[in-house]
């Protein structure tokens, strides 16, 4: 009598078995033979912390190159030059600006000419310019030379410690008009000065709120009775 023998335990069937009496496996159906393929390793994902990271040593990486480029692409200052910016920051704090005396100190990075971004960018004729937030201020040679005396250049540089706080120049303007008095930077003292008749035609062209007074409507109001 033919035989049927079990292609999954190996068992010898009848012929007229359907189905192994030890396993039950169906016969004369082939059986598959499935092998288990490895599981993939899972990909990981890179967590939001991790991409935080990156994504601010990346930005600290090029500010850091960008500052060195600002720095090296101008001139450093002269000892004498230094001295008289020291004077200047003197002034702010002993007539009570001491956190703008503090950052002009210890916080900026001082030039004498212009860096390649100022000169991409350009300015009009200023004593000073401000990189910000890079904290670095070019002092032209003007700055030095025509300014009265270091309280006039105190005022120059009050107006620069406006933009090193991220103002723009409207609230420089506005803030050095307003402070003028605290200053001694006053209109009977440097009023015929050319730093005060170029920083009131500018706060004048920018903060005109602060020349309507008077019968004219066009005095400076801080100076009215």
């Amino acid at each position: 009598m033919p035989k049927n023998k079990c292609g999954s335990c190996g068992l010898v069937n009848l012929a007229t078995d359907e189905s192994c009496r030890r396993c039950g496996v169906p016969l004369n159906v082939p059986v598959e033979i499935i092998e288990e393929q490895p599981l993939e390793a899972p990909i990981e994902k890179r967590s939001f912390a991790r991409r935080l990271i990156w994504i601010l040593s990346t930005t600290l990486f090029i500010l850091t190159i960008w500052y060195a480029s600002l720095l090296l692409s101008a001139d450093d200052l002269t000892p004498d030059q230094r001295e008289t910016i020291t004077r200047a920051t003197n002034v702010l704090d002993q007539r009570g600006f001491s956190s703008n005396a503090f950052v002009l100190r210890h916080l900026v990075a001082y030039r004498s000419t212009d860096n390649w971004w100022n000169r991409y960018v350009g300015h009009r004729d200023a004593y000073a310019a401000t990189n910000f937030p890079f904290e670095i201020v070019t002092l032209y040679p003007e700055f030095f030379q025509f300014p009265a005396d270091d309280n006039e250049r105190a005022a120059v540089l009050l107006h620069e410690s406006y933009h090193l706080f991220g103002h723009g120049e409207e609230a420089a303007l506005e803030g050095v008009w307003l402070d003028k008095e605290r200053l001694g930077w006053t209109a009977d003292k440097y009023g015929q000065t050319r730093v005060w008749n170029a920083t009131k035609q500018l706060t004048i062209a920018n903060v005109p709120k602060l020349f309507q007074c008077g019968p004219d409507h066009h005095s400076d109001c801080l100076q009215q009775p």
